[in-house]
């Protein structure tokens, strides 16, 4: 049976996901996978008479709880298709389950799964990865257009920026927690933007990809970061052979944790295979017995945001460290101006400076 991965291609309004559908298609099927496609259901829907924006509760309620069915259905469907394939296979959803929860209330959403027969953890664990791509609304207004989706409510004058802002942010929060969601940067370039998503898909899929540096800077927050999303990390590093760095992650947050086991293996001087998979806690007690001697345990707080379209982390360590925070950009090009929020003050850049990886700062 084919070790199928399945894949969420989601975001705010107008970010992207329908070129980067295409993009996915024609590059992994020259590679010799199968692409499967599931359609985005709300928009199936819409079309097809529901009204999201009703004020009649009962419509709302029984739209809403049949767009889940359907989504959930639609992938099983697709999922069993794959497996009768010989070939290498990859679904790839014009967004998952998830999303639907960023569009109504938590009491609502829980009533809603309830009566499903399922629950946020549950959903959220039918993908193998999460690739947010962020709305033109934050930082590349001038691409924002309303004209490739009729049923799209947010429309491009300020005021409907904003609600795409909004709902963009809503959609990550809806995601978070699942240990492989990656958010997807505006940039100057949108092939660039494209790219990223086929990195990350390669990843999931356990190709070899370009060594890329992301920048790192020692700064100081100076004042409240206006939205983000807060979690605390513990990770520390396992005994593994040369070559190899293996990482056991522990992140929680609003009261939730998960478990991620990363093995990074370099397979020439620019490439690496990186591997990301969810652990449940009796085994991640289990690979606690092989923590690296050598090394200590990280503990630190992280702020996730997105500013001016770039997506950031802001890591401040509690041990074995202090008086240290760093900030990490995701996706931003070499030749691209990193977008500093007036709230953090720059105090050196350490991108590529050895001495300020994790790996490197667990030492004893």
């Amino acid at each position: 049976m084919n070790n199928i991965k399945k894949i969420v291609l989601t975001g705010g309004p107008c970010a992207g996901k329908t070129s980067a559908l295409v993009k996915v298609i024609e590059h992994f099927s020259s590679l010799g996978y199968k692409v499967f496609t599931i359609p985005e259901v709300p928009t199936m829907f819409t079309q097809a008479g529901m009204n999201y924006l009703t004020k009649n509760k009962d419509f709302f309620y029984e739209g809403e709880k049949a767009t889940l069915e359907i989504q959930i259905d639609l992938e099983d469907k697709f999922m069993k298709m794959a497996q009768t394939c010989t070939e290498p296979c990859v679904v790839v959803c014009d967004r998952g389950a998830m999303d639907i929860s960023a569009y109504m209330t938590p009491e609502t959403w829980n009533k809603i799964t309830s009566a499903v027969g399922t629950s946020t953890e549950e959903l959220k664990n039918r993908y193998d990865a999460v690739l947010h791509l962020v709305s033109a609304a934050d930082g590349a207004e001038q691409f924002y257009t309303t004209a490739n989706n009729a049923q799209r409510y947010e429309k491009a004058d300020e005021a409907g920026l904003q609600i795409a802002r909004d709902l963009d942010k809503k959609v990550i929060n809806a995601w978070s927690g699942h240990p492989h969601l990656r958010v997807i940067n505006n940039g100057e370039d949108f092939d660039r933007k494209l790219n990223r998503v086929i990195k990350e898909i390669s990843n999931v899929l356990e190709l070899p990809q370009s060594i890329e540096e992301e920048r790192k800077y020692i700064v100081q927050l100076t004042d409240e970061i206006p939205s983000y999303i807060e979690s605390d990390i513990t990770q520390l590093y396992l005994v593994a052979d040369p070559g190899c760095e293996i990482r056991l992650r522990r992140r929680t947050w609003n009261g939730n944790s998960i478990n991620v086991h990363t093995t990074k293996k370099t397979v020439s001087p620019t490439e690496e295979i990186v591997i990301e998979r969810q652990v449940e806690d009796t085994l991640y007690e289990s690979l606690l017995q092989q923590a690296d001697p050598y090394r200590r345990p990280i503990h630190k707080n992280r702020k996730s945001f997105i500013w001016k379209g770039q997506f950031f982390e802001l890591d401040t360590y509690l041990k074995p460290v202090g008086n240290l925070m760093i900030l990490e950009t995701k996706g931003i090009a070499r030749h691209e101006d990193v977008k500093f929020p007036p709230f953090i003050k720059v105090i050196e850049d350490i991108t590529g400076n050895r001495k300020y990886y994790n790996y490197n700062i667990a030492l004893k």
